[in-house]
């Protein structure tokens, strides 16, 4: 009975660890700026062509209007996705509803509006999840947390995430319940030196008192990463559309890699080619 016992007991611990190991091996997929390789670009039609994809979560721009609403775009001005140019903090929320942002990727997507962040959360699946990117300063966060707190969506669906260290600051400060990363690329020195260096980040990370760092691909090793994870941040990366640069970012332990193309990198990198089971704790 007692060596039964101890049997038992190891089979537990076994199984255990094969469970952690497995759910280590995954990485969440997000959908940059929805799937918008197939979509307009932060358009409602992007997001819900994301989750038919079986991205675990989505990625969308915002900013703040002149009347005070958050909306769904990437740059300052409207220039790039329509035919007319308003500055998005000089305009009304209903000057930009009139727009569309849609006709210039294809006839298909014509008369599509740019969404308010209220829309986009309501398109958010229950256990999937948004990256919400603050393209503006800590003058959105109000209206933003006051949107989070009408959306019905649990905070562990949210991460918000921004360049600007002073608005992750502020975030954090405010509503320290929702996570947040900075964001940062690399560059490169003269000497050859990559800025920022891992000491400038971390430092950076624990002043504005977020919870991870999100990257873009280019020039970082897995020894930067391995670096920010032992500090006890996550590590995120973006934009990867090769498969190839997606794996190795996964051996490396990213918790997510955002990408225009999440129907690919599902079926490439996670088991079976599914979507995470967000009902489970994933660590």
């Amino acid at each position: 009975m007692k060596i039964m016992k101890i049997y038992l007991i190891a089979c537990t611990a076994l199984l255990h660890n094969i469970a952690l190991c497995a759910c280590a091996g995954e990485v969440r997929i997000v959908a940059h700026r929805g799937a918008s390789q197939d979509a307009p670009e932060n358009t409602l039609p992007a997001f819900q062509l994301a989750w038919e994809h079986g991205a675990d979560a989505i990625e969308g721009d915002f900013h703040l209007t002149k009347d005070g609403h958050v909306v769904c775009i990437h740059d300052k001005n409207t220039k790039r996705v329509c035919d007319e140019n308003l500055v998005v903090s000089e305009a009304r929320l209903d000057e930009l509803r009139k727009l569309d942002v849609g006709a210039g990727h294809s006839k298909a997507f014509k008369r599509t509006a740019i969404p308010t962040i209220a829309e986009v959360f309501a398109s958010v699946p229950e256990q999937k999840m948004i990256y919400v990117e603050i393209k503006c300063g800590p003058e959105i966060i109000p209206a933003l947390l006051e949107e989070i707190k009408k959306s019905g969506l649990q905070n562990e669906q949210i991460i918000v995430i921004c360049f600007h260290e002073k608005v992750i600051q502020e975030l954090k400060a405010k509503a320290p319940n929702i996570k947040a990363s900075w964001l940062s690329g690399f560059k490169k020195d003269r000497a050859g030196n990559i800025a920022p260096s891992l000491q400038t980040v971390l430092t950076t990370l624990k002043r504005i008192k977020a919870d991870g760092f999100s990257s873009s691909k280019d020039l970082i090793d897995e020894a930067f990463v391995e670096g920010v994870k032992e500090s006890g941040f996550e590590y995120h990366v973006w934009t990867v559309d090769d498969v190839a640069t997606a794996r190795r970012f996964k051996e490396w332990g990213a918790k997510s890699i955002t990408t225009n193309v999440p129907e690919v990198m599902r079926k490439a990198l996670n088991k079976d080619g599914a979507a995470l089971d967000m009902s489970k704790p994933f660590k």
